[in-house]
């Protein structure tokens, strides 16, 4: 596995919620039913996608969170028409289908996705791109297939942490993909994703993080009480504002978190003095050596000068 490969600390043991209300079984049981026959019916219609009207599918993916027990509130701008990359936190596997309610789009998505059962071919059928995110040096064509994708007017959505994180802690956004936009020269949309009981406290319960399974996942959400998704929409950040990666990065990732956020997690050190894809490969940040000690001094006595050990 490469050293520069995004993880979170996050793991099931440590940061879901172990009292978090839950409703009653058969209740839970029937949200799973109602889940899984949303997704049957959209994928009988995948042959067909390209063909169904935007809004179909952003009432299809609101539906599939509402079916899981999940109330979305969406607040905010409504995202631009035309090319747009949409970057947005990284939370669970319902932010999915939330960010494709606020606009349909073609997912970024690690390439180990693609040898999964069931969930590889619908991933790839829907038009995701793919990254291999252990693979250094296939990051510019990946950065080259998002920009033509923008070109062409799609939009294209984005986790930039690279990794799924608790939702009381987050990481950084990670800038390469944010090439893309420029290239493209469309605008990036940040969105905001929160889960919080109806209460207004987060939680962590629609977490699926570290070495925790789909399912099991899945069967939290379903059997959760009084879970809602709040999705922000701010304004978009217009084409060549900023003009470069880092900074594209760290105003998304100010939208998305807030100032202060920002501050205390900078985006991750690539280098910017190279220009992109010519030396992307030479963007990470290599560790530095351990500084040499200086020689010891002797100590001094009368009339003997001072020797190097």
């Amino acid at each position: 596995m490469s050293v520069w490969l995004p993880s979170a600390p996050c793991t099931p043991g440590t940061c879901l919620e172990r009292t978090a209300p839950v409703t009653a079984l058969p209740r839970a049981v029937g949200r799973l039913l109602a889940v899984t026959a949303l997704l049957l019916a959209g994928i009988a219609l995948l042959p067909v996608g390209r063909l169904i009207p935007a809004g179909a599918v952003r009432w299809w993916c609101r539906a599939v969170v509402r079916a899981s027990g999940v109330r979305v509130r969406v607040s905010g701008a409504a995202a631009p028409t035309g090319g747009v990359l949409l970057v947005a936190n990284h939370i669970s596997w319902l932010d999915i289908p939330l960010l494709a309610a606020v606009r349909p789009a073609r997912m970024l998505a690690k390439s180990e996705i693609r040898r999964w059962p069931v969930a590889g071919w619908l991933t790839a059928r829907s038009g995701a791109l793919f990254i291999e995110r252990d693979r250094l040096r296939a990051l510019p064509d990946t950065v080259a297939r998002i920009a033509d994708a923008l070109r062409g007017g799609a939009a294209v959505a984005v986790f930039p942490e690279g990794s799924t994180w608790c939702g009381r802690a987050q990481g950084h956004f990670r800038r390469a993909v944010f090439q893309a936009a420029l290239d493209a020269g469309v605008p990036v949309q940040p969105v905001r994703l929160r889960y919080r009981v109806s209460g207004g406290e987060a939680s962590t319960a629609p977490a699926f993080i570290g070495d925790d399974s789909l399912l099991a996942s899945v069967w939290r959400v379903v059997s959760a009480r009084g879970l809602v998704a709040e999705v922000g929409v701010p304004q978009p950040v217009a084409p060549g504002c900023p003009t470069d990666r880092r900074a594209l990065a760290a105003t998304a990732q100010a939208q998305v978190w807030g100032e202060h956020t920002a501050e205390r997690h900078p985006v991750e050190p690539y280098g910017e003095s190279a220009p992109f894809p010519a030396q992307a490969a030479r963007d990470v940040e290599r560790p530095r050596r351990p500084r040499r000690r200086p020689p010891l001094l002797a100590p001094q006595q009368p009339g003997v000068s001072a020797r190097v050990r």
